[in-house]
């Protein structure tokens, strides 16, 4: 069986972007954060390989980047190497995937917004330390 995308939705912040890979009930997890890409893969519930493989559009700082599992997704929030420049995409080429949309829940202006990020990054690493 040939693998699929999995959905991913993301957005930006001044300091981070995040993305979150949608797979249920996900295995075999394997998330590599690198300076200009991100390669994900698992198994969804179904047992079918999901795998993407992004070029971002700007050069991260993928030593201070992370990811976390929950029970629907995973989520990756990637510090950007140059804070506060507004990314108009997530990938470098200027396309957009079916399988990649904008999280306009979490999508808003960086009006004040300091504040919320960290608060969004330190929530993730309080989590990370319970396990």
């Amino acid at each position: 069986m040939e693998r699929q995308p999995a959905r991913t939705l993301w957005y930006d912040r001044p300091k981070y972007v995040f993305m979150e890979f949608c797979v249920e009930d996900s295995t075999d997890v394997s998330v590599l954060i690198e300076d200009h890409r991100v390669v994900f893969s698992c198994r969804n519930g179904d047992g079918v390989e999901l795998y993407n493989e992004i070029e971002f559009y700007a050069k991260v700082n993928s030593k201070d980047s992370q990811d976390k599992r929950s029970g629907r997704s995973i989520t990756c929030f990637v510090r950007k190497w140059k804070e506060k420049v507004a990314w108009p995409r997530l990938t470098k080429e200027d396309i957009k995937p079916v399988w990649l949309s904008v999280d306009f829940d979490n999508w808003r202006d960086w009006e004040g917004d300091d504040e919320v990020e960290l608060a969004q990054v330190e929530h993730y690493a309080e989590d990370d330390s319970d396990s």
